[in-house]
């Protein structure tokens, strides 16, 4: 079972940044952050391969962006000019690329005021 442990979350007014940390146990694939709002499906908001290669949703990028210590299995999410409407749970994700496993941590709430 690989766990996957998160920091980093809290609360920063509009247009400030926060900068999220996952740290997995063991070395996968794909890492990424998903997040969700209540009421809400997760939604992806980037990814990162082993290699490097990146996904961002759209709405993110320009504004957010990932990388990862292969070293440390650990990936992070800068994010800067956070909006109010980034406010969520977000969620580290690691698995294969075709999505055959999977593993999340366990939540961090990102709350962005106005």
């Amino acid at each position: 079972q690989v766990q996957l442990v998160e920091s980093g979350g809290g609360l920063v007014q509009a247009g400030g940044s926060l900068r999220l940390s996952c740290a997995a146990s063991t070395s996968i694939n794909v890492m990424g952050w998903y997040r969700q709002i209540p009421g809400k499906q997760r939604e992806l908001v980037a990814r990162i391969y082993f290699g490097g290669s990146t996904n961002y949703a759209a709405s993110v990028k320009g504004r957010f962006t990932i990388s990862r210590d292969n070293a440390k299995n650990t990936v992070y999410l800068q994010m800067n000019s956070l909006k109010v409407e980034d406010t969520a749970v977000y969620y580290c994700y690691a698995g294969s690329p075709t999505g055959s496993f999977s593993y999340w941590g366990q939540g961090t709430q990102v709350t962005v005021s106005a």
